[in-house]
């Protein structure tokens, strides 16, 4: 099922942020206040709106209740970051998300309702793409322009298998590196060892086995 993401604030990363997430399957409702901006974007997600981010009814307007996910991608705005996160949490948005500039932002927007933060100098908008529309990748890093290397958490379904019946690289072209119990350091896993709840796996893949992962 396609998942439905606002994301309001469109410079250079909000762009990248909301065009990969198109480009991966999903709804995408870009909005910032710059006519320009809107204008040369439009076409390049499923819906594109000009609106002040930092007035309340503009916002409230956007309809982010029927979003799975919000991304304030304003980082420089706290004014315009703590309307968009307090109007998507009054609409109980399931996931709310944030671009902060600094450590002080950060916290303000985890106080009043951020569920994470995205860090625009360690990642670009493919991997926040990438890590926001998965259910299981906790982290994400490109090697080169095919290879990449992803940390995910072992499904529900993977719980009290072992590597060599979950079949991974036949199954889904993976290869597993190494293994991290929860609150342990990685190791290479044996594979005839059942794999438990919240261990998370180091994996590599290639680009195209990777836009079929979900």
């Amino acid at each position: 099922m396609k998942k439905s993401v606002a994301v309001l604030g469109l410079g250079k990363y909000g762009r990248s942020l909301a065009e990969n997430l198109y480009l991966m399957g999903a709804d995408v409702l870009a909005v910032d206040c710059n006519e320009k901006i809107v204008s040369d974007f439009s076409g390049k997600c499923t819906s594109v709106v000009q609106a002040n981010l930092e007035n309340e009814d503009e916002v409230a307007a956007l309809g982010l209740k029927n979003m799975d996910i919000v991304v304030s991608c304003i980082g420089r705005n706290l004014a315009a970051a703590i309307m968009i996160v307090a109007v998507a949490k009054e609409q109980e948005v399931p996931l709310i998300v944030a671009k902060s500039s600094s450590d002080r932002m950060s916290s303000i927007l985890f106080k009043i309702g951020v569920d994470k933060i995205l860090d625009p100098e360690g990642e670009g908008g493919m991997r926040s793409a990438r890590i926001l529309l998965s259910s299981s990748f906790k982290d994400f890093l490109e090697i080169d322009d095919n290879m990449y290397v992803v940390e995910i958490e072992a499904k529900d379904d993977w719980i009290g298998k072992n590597l060599i019946e979950l079949q991974l690289r036949k199954k889904f072209m993976m290869n597993v590196i190494a293994i991290r119990k929860e609150g342990k350091k990685w190791c290479f896993g044996d594979p005839e060892e059942p794999l438990v709840k919240n261990e998370t796996l180091l994996i590599a893949m290639e680009k195209k086995d990777l836009r079929n992962w979900k």
